[in-house]
């Protein structure tokens, strides 16, 4: 399992301290919304080769963890 924290972090300084892509300025958001409107990863490394399969994997990992995180008020 890839280790989110590796590869994504927060920066007040950069997308408005969304969760990003360390060394650019593409945030978790941004591929999970690529994903989810049925772009595959190898589509997205190919229109952004800064990015890599395990990237993307870690933006999927950061949002279970996120949503794994998430309490319901009682």
């Amino acid at each position: 399992m890839v280790d989110y924290r590796e590869h994504i972090s927060i920066n007040p300084n950069v997308r408005f301290g969304k969760p990003c892509l360390n060394g650019t300025r593409i945030a978790v958001y941004d591929v999970l919304n690529w994903l989810a409107n049925g772009m595959t990863a190898e589509e997205i490394v190919e229109d952004f080769p800064e990015l890599d399969a395990e990237k993307i994997q870690a933006c999927l990992a950061y949002a279970a963890d996120r949503e794994h995180k998430i309490q319901v008020a009682s």
